[in-house]
């Protein structure tokens, strides 16, 4: 039997519902996870939990993770359907939160594999939750080395872009840097070909890539600084024969992605 807090002014309620502001929860190390799928998926991954808080009809989920739990020392929390609705920001909750400690990881220890089959994406001032955790899930398919984003770009551990991921946030490291030039210098140190996503660049084909390289994607609306593609080794631009002027940056950087990892060796 577990104790359950039946009060929405209960002080750990207001402190995990204060969670959903990502610059409160950033400032202390955190990220909010709701969805027994996510949850799981950040705790098989080797997510080290601080907080698992459930709603009475879903305590078989502290059970069945009362070893991950009890290793990390992570505090437990059973409370009312009311004070999780509280709690939860989706409209239909399935009753299970945890507060897991976020992952940091800069270009100093970011990793590299160095066999010629090192694939990179990073995001400029990329603003949508939605396109950042498509593009993540994308990269995590595609077996990804990395995905790099500036400052600028939305953050990765936000809720919807947690959601738009399906968990793939978990499984592949995530660098946040200041700006696409920290980048730049990593992949000329280890040999990897820069591109740039450029509607004035050559257009994609299967001749046109090869890996090890990153490629660049830029801010929705204005594209990649100039800077950063005056410094790319190659422009590239994906054909489109119909009407529309340009693809949105999660369809770009799938394209870009699928087709460098055609070329892997």
């Amino acid at each position: 039997m577990y104790d359950v807090i039946r009060s929405k002014d209960n002080p750990k309620v207001k402190w995990l519902t204060n969670l959903h502001d990502r610059r409160k929860a950033s400032k202390e190390g955190l990220v909010f996870v709701e969805g027994v799928r996510v949850c799981e998926d950040a705790l098989i991954s080797g997510s080290i939990p601080s907080m698992v808080c459930v709603a009475e009809k879903q305590t078989t989920f502290l059970d069945k993770w009362s070893d991950v739990i009890t290793a990390n020392k992570a505090q437990t929390l059973v409370v009312t359907d009311e004070c999780f609705a509280k709690i939860a920001s989706t409209v239909n909750p399935q009753g299970v939160v945890i507060v897991v400690k976020e992952p940091t990881l800069t270009m100093d220890n970011i990793p590299f594999r160095g066999d010629g089959n090192d694939i990179y994406v990073v995001l400029e001032s990329v603003q949508d939750p939605g396109n950042i955790g498509t593009i993540i899930r994308m990269a995590d398919a595609f077996d990804f080395s990395a995905v790099i984003m500036t400052t600028g770009c939305v953050d990765p551990f936000n809720e919807k872009a947690i959601r738009a991921s399906m968990g793939s946030c978990w499984h592949l490291p995530l660098v946040k840097v200041g700006d696409s030039e920290q980048a730049m210098e990593f992949f000329k140190a280890k040999g990897i070909t820069s591109m740039a996503m450029e509607l004035n660049g050559e257009v994609l084909s299967s001749d046109s890539v090869s890996t090890p390289a990153a490629y660049f994607i830029g801010n929705e609306g204005n594209g990649l600084k100039a800077e950063t593609i005056a410094k790319c080794d190659l422009k590239v631009k994906i054909p489109m024969p119909g009407k529309a002027e340009s693809l949105n940056a999660a369809s770009a950087a799938s394209i870009m992605g699928y087709a460098l990892h055609c070329a892997r060796k």
